[in-house]
């Protein structure tokens, strides 16, 4: 069986085919494609048949959906989720909605408490709060999801409980938190094949989101939304 995995939050985006087999946890990824930033609508659905062809597949052999629901780009996310649901609503298959603040804790060799944190513009940023059992690391619980002010996130960074181990993949954020003397560990960014792993033990679970429920995560506002004049 495939699965199909999308994140289409950040500058950049990826696309992941995975093996996967029913009882089995892990995945065997297939390939991953990156996707350029800025182009994700003219882009998408043409690489995704591109990437099924490559492999002698078709959408029809696809059993299964992951997609990365935020935080992130709002034009991204938009573009992400509406392929996923039209696909979904095709081949009538389940969909895994995923955190890619969870998917950055994850991607950390460490377990225990941690925060997870992208920039989020604006000099806010996004704070994942998670606990990842040291004995299965797909066990994940979250305590809470945020959008900050950097001088917030400083100051709560400061007092916390030292047990909290700080993640990102954003070398420019870790930087300037550093310069604070907030001690941050810079990972790698969680790939498609990383959101295709985190989907499969979803849909295993059963924890899944209908296409006319499916909505992206952006816990913050649009500058549509931040700029537009209010009602009279």
């Amino acid at each position: 069986m495939l699965l199909l995995a999308i994140d289409t939050s950040g500058k950049n985006g990826g696309i992941a085919l995975a093996q996967v087999t029913t009882g089995q946890s892990r995945v065997e990824v297939v390939e991953v494609m990156s996707l350029d930033g800025g182009a994700f609508s003219a882009q998408l659905v043409a690489q995704i048949a591109k990437l099924l062809e490559k492999h002698g597949r078709s959408k029809n052999d696809l059993r299964g959906l992951a997609v990365v629901s935020g935080p992130g780009s709002f034009t991204g996310l938009r573009v992400g989720l509406a392929a996923i649901k039209a696909l979904a609503e095709v081949l009538q298959q389940p969909i895994a909605a995923l955190s890619l603040l969870e998917a950055v804790a994850r991607n950390s060799a460490s377990y225990g408490r941690r925060l997870a944190i992208l920039d989020a513009g604006r000099r806010e940023i996004y704070v994942g709060d998670y606990e990842i059992d040291p004995g299965n690391s797909s066990m994940v619980r979250m305590h809470s999801e945020r959008l900050m002010t950097r001088e917030k996130f400083l100051a709560e960074a400061q007092a916390a409980d030292s047990s909290k181990t700080i993640v990102t993949p954003d070398s420019p954020l870790a930087a300037a938190l550093r310069d604070d003397e907030i001690h941050v560990e810079l990972i790698a960014y969680p790939n498609t094949g990383v959101i295709a792993q985190m989907g499969w033990e979803r849909l295993q679970r059963g924890d899944t989101v209908l296409p006319e429920a499916l909505q992206a995560n952006y816990l913050g506002h649009s500058d549509a939304e931040i700029f537009s004049k209010p009602p009279r």
